[in-house]
């Protein structure tokens, strides 16, 4: 591991920023399954170029985080939604 110089370290103690902890949309719409056909919710949790949000950024619970990825993986199976852009 690198040290980190003493400039760094005043830095970094500065700017602390005080990050909310991100909460389940699925938690906390009270949600028990993640259906593949419902393409307009999937669709917030994929990027532009067709890659799966991860958890440590959309805030979804792991339970609710494996149910969205086989239901996006569901949904490309049955082309409605796409793999990639193309």
């Amino acid at each position: 591991m690198a040290m980190m110089s003493s400039k760094k370290k005043a830095a970094a103690r500065k700017r602390r920023r005080f990050l909310r902890k991100k909460i389940c949309r699925f938690c906390a719409d009270k949600l028990t399954l993640i259906d593949y056909k419902d393409v307009r919710r999937l669709r917030n949790l994929v990027t532009e170029r067709g890659k799966i949000i991860p958890r440590r950024i959309s805030g979804n619970c792991a339970g609710h985080q494996r149910q969205l990825t086989t239901a996006i993986k569901r949904a490309r199976h049955l082309a409605l939604m796409p793999f990639s852009v193309e």
